[in-house]
């Protein structure tokens, strides 16, 4: 198991580090933004900025360690960066967590601690699977999505790609939701969503298109 680097230091990257540790991972060190450079998060130093990601690629796995922002693309940004860079994205399972034997996880996806993630599940590249969210049964998870602490996702659901979900909101079963979304805590969807924008509310309704 090569050692990680995690790219981006703030809040999440805590709950990353926990996970990482526990599955068995070295972490070499952190990039983040230049002006946090010799700064530590928990016991692991900044170490540099996404500009030095090529010098890196050789020796370590990459795991982007940005959590929910604002524009979410960024966190797409850095995992072309490194890909185009040659690099590797680690896929970070806590010791926690139950990841089924037939569900499937895309590079550089982390699934936290007490996370379920269950048979038939496909996850896409570069998600977070956040503490205690569960993922039922032939749920497909679009690239680049955050599924928030405790959110619900059951049977044969749908997410669309840099969607959302905040904590404790509920997919019922057979429902999707759009690409580009945000969910705000919460949220029970009861039937399929197309729009892209802000959601809230039980029901969830849209609040603000894309």
């Amino acid at each position: 198991m090569r050692q990680i680097i995690l790219v981006g230091g703030g809040g999440h990257c805590k709950s990353v580090i926990e996970a990482a540790e526990s599955a068995g991972y070295t972490i070499k060190g952190i990039l983040d933004l230049p002006q946090f450079m010799g700064n530590k998060v928990l016991d692991y130093a900044v170490i540099g900025s996404d500009e030095e990601i090529p010098l890196y690629v050789n020796e370590c796995d990459f795991v982007v360690t940005l959590g929910y922002i604002k524009n979410p693309l960024l966190r797409d940004k850095l995992h072309e960066r490194i890909e185009a860079a040659g690099g590797n994205l680690a896929t970070i399972v806590a010791s926690t967590a139950h990841v089924s034997k037939y569900a499937t996880l895309g590079a550089g996806t982390v699934v936290l601690h007490g996370a379920m993630v269950n048979a038939g599940a496909a996850i896409g590249k570069g998600c977070i699977i956040n503490t205690l969210a569960n993922i039922e049964h032939d749920a497909i998870i679009g690239d680049y999505c955050h599924i928030s602490t405790g959110a619900m996702v059951n049977g044969d659901c749908r997410v669309g790609e840099n969607t959302f979900l905040g904590s404790r909101s509920v997919m019922v079963n057979n429902t999707s939701i759009p690409s580009s979304s945000v969910f705000a805590a919460g949220c029970l969807v009861r039937k399929t969503l197309t729009i892209e924008g802000l959601y809230a509310g039980n029901p969830a309704v849209l609040i603000k298109k894309a």
